[in-house]
């Protein structure tokens, strides 16, 4: 497993942006979010999870690009999560670029803050 880029490829395009809080402070939230997505050695992704920036991303595929953000708030914690197409194009073959990945990214976002409450509140 190769680390991803801190920053995001020129030329890429937000796709979808998602929000929650957990309340818990933020380092035991980045921790547990980078437990949780961490492919492991053999994955066919890139993984990189800054502590310093509390930026957790998952790269993989030709276009696909997950962020994780975790803020501190006044409740704990603001868990931010984007989806982004890092391929600068936003059709192939006349389809939208990751139509099924969105349609998946709301219930998916709401598992993940779901288990990190349970972990954590």
């Amino acid at each position: 497993m190769a680390e991803a880029p801190r920053e995001r490829p020129e030329h890429s395009v937000v796709l979808a942006r998602f929000d929650g809080h957990v309340c818990a402070r933020p380092k035991p939230v980045f921790e547990a979010i980078t437990r949780i997505l961490d492919p492991g050695p053999d994955a066919r992704s890139d993984f990189l999870a800054d502590a310093s920036r509390s930026l957790v991303v998952a790269q993989g595929g030709w276009w696909y690009r997950a962020e994780y953000r975790v803020v501190p708030d006044e409740r704990g914690s603001l868990v931010e999560h984007y989806l982004v197409n890092t391929s600068g194009r936003e059709k192939r073959f006349g389809k939208p670029v990751g139509r099924g990945q969105l349609e998946k990214a709301p219930a998916e976002f709401d598992m993940l803050l779901r288990r990190l409450r349970e972990e954590l509140e």
